[in-house]
């Protein structure tokens, strides 16, 4: 009786193995598109905020309006945790692109400003999915209107 009972736990055991590598493939893929998909949000949310840190320097008045390299350097701090942002110094090419422009009519006819952050995302995890692209190009644009100086 107790020969039978090792010999059927020996057969469950089994079973688990064997399902347990049937599915470890699928479950690995899963993991990796929610850890891609993951980056990518988190690569969204950076850019948004560069674009807003940007443009509140730029609007902060006239003179620095249209200041695409100070507008640099605030989207570079927000955009420090990104690996393939940290080590660069301006925002004139991929991966960080940084315009800044006055604009006379903004969207309420006042001075504006608008600065544009275009972010490219390093290829995190190559997946083998027609169609998928191993980099996207994130682009935001904020715009602010501009203060003007007090008499």
């Amino acid at each position: 009786m107790a020969e039978a009972s090792k010999t059927t736990r020996r057969r469950r055991l089994g079973h688990a193995v064997i399902e347990v590598s049937l599915m470890a493939p699928w479950i690995f893929f899963l993991f990796v598109g929610v850890f891609d998909m993951g980056f990518y949000a988190v690569a969204l949310i950076c850019t948004q905020n560069a674009a807003r840190a940007a443009v509140a320097y730029t609007a902060s008045s006239q003179a620095t309006s249209a200041d695409a390299i100070g507008a640099c350097g605030y989207a570079l701090t927000e955009l420090n945790a990104m690996p393939n942002v940290r080590s660069l110094g301006s925002c004139n090419a991929a991966p960080l692109t940084v315009t800044a422009t006055y604009l006379s009519q903004g969207v309420d006819q006042a001075p504006a400003s608008q600065v544009t952050v275009a972010y490219q995302t390093p290829n995190l995890i190559p997946m083998p999915v027609p169609g998928l692209a191993a980099q996207f190009t994130i682009t935001r644009t904020a715009q602010q209107r501009v203060k003007s100086a007090l008499p």
